[in-house]
């Protein structure tokens, strides 16, 4: 039987997953080549639309996925999600359809538990100030996966939309909220923050490499899967020590990554790190207290498993979901 977990379903079970904990493990099996990650196909058409069919197998689980993430800008004009996404996930030893979620709380805790690691293996141990660019639902989530695991002395936050901002301070409670200081400027935010996270929609830079000092560390997160949106300009990519979740994806899919190399500031033939080599112990991660260390954030179908895998299975435990009977066992197929 195939369980289908629909949008409450999986927000009622994502808090109880150890999702920091299930994307640094997975983090670790591509690093040391026990689990493959391919970079995802670009389906497009007439209009702007984006998707993004995201395929991963995990032998370690025992299970495959396919994510398709829908990238649509113009549905904000139709007051709908502008990103919806849907997962598939299948046995990897039967082929049977094992569940089906919807990808949104995965997609958001397993983006901001991926930042909680990369910063955990790259950033100086004394980090005290985190800057946080945009102030949407990713912020949100940013912020509670740091609240649970490693919590900052104080928040610099900076946000086009006054709106956005009260509506993050509401979401993040009383006691994170009087940490948070509101500037008026993004440079302020890089200016002042030990950790800076980028969770803009950004289609041109919002972080200049002039702004960023030394022994900072920067989360690139939020632009979105397209080749020319970018938050960091070229000098930011070419600052410090790159570091990203898969060298095929991103050079698929990072406008970050490839304008840098437009601009001539990081060279065609660059090879960074993958942060699960890092993780793995297979390449070094920050080497001083002085280094500048960069992390490009592309998003993986191997992190939607590794958060899909146990949601399934508490959803089984607490039986939750529907199930549905997708596939007839053992019934002679005509003419075969």
């Amino acid at each position: 039987m195939t369980v289908v977990l629909g949008a409450a379903d999986v927000a009622g079970l994502i808090d109880a997953v150890d999702v920091v904990g299930a994307v640094e493990a997975v983090h670790a099996d591509l690093g040391t080549g026990a689990m493959q990650q391919p970079a995802p196909v670009a389906l497009t058409g007439a209009d702007d639309a984006l998707f993004l069919p995201m395929a991963v197998r995990s032998d370690r689980l025992g299970l495959v996925a396919v994510k398709l993430m829908a990238d649509i800008p113009e549905n904000s004009a139709r007051g709908l999600p502008s990103q919806r996404s849907t997962i598939l996930v299948s046995s990897s030893v039967t082929g049977e359809c094992v569940a089906v979620l919807d990808g949104m709380a995965i997609t958001r805790a397993r983006t901001a538990a991926t930042t909680v690691v990369a910063t955990k293996h790259l950033a100086r141990s004394g980090s005290r100030t985190l800057g946080i660019l945009g102030a949407g639902n990713l912020a949100v989530e940013h912020v509670r996966a740091f609240e649970a695991v490693r919590p900052f002395e104080r928040i610099v936050l900076w946000s086009r939309s006054s709106g956005t901002v009260a509506r993050f301070l509401d979401a993040v409670g009383p006691d994170v909220a009087g940490r948070c200081g509101v500037v008026h400027e993004a440079r302020r935010v890089v200016e002042g923050s030990d950790v800076l996270c980028t969770l803009t929609p950004s289609v041109d830079p919002v972080v200049r490499g002039a702004w960023l000092h030394v022994g900072q560390h920067v989360n690139a997160v939020g632009a979105r899967p397209r080749p020319t949106h970018r938050e960091l300009d070229g000098a930011a990519m070419a600052r410090g020590t790159l570091f990203v979740d898969s060298r095929a994806t991103a050079w698929t899919k990072s406008g970050d990554l490839l304008e840098a190399v437009v601009e001539g500031t990081v060279p065609q033939d660059l090879h960074p790190a993958e942060l699960g080599e890092v993780v793995a112990g297979r390449a070094p991660g920050r080497t001083t207290d002085d280094e500048v260390t960069v992390f490009d954030s592309v998003g993986l179908g191997a992190q939607d498993l590794a958060v899909a895998a146990r949601v399934i299975e508490l959803a089984r435990e607490r039986r939750v979901g529907t199930e549905v009977a997708v596939a007839r066992v053992g019934v002679p197929v005509p003419g075969r």
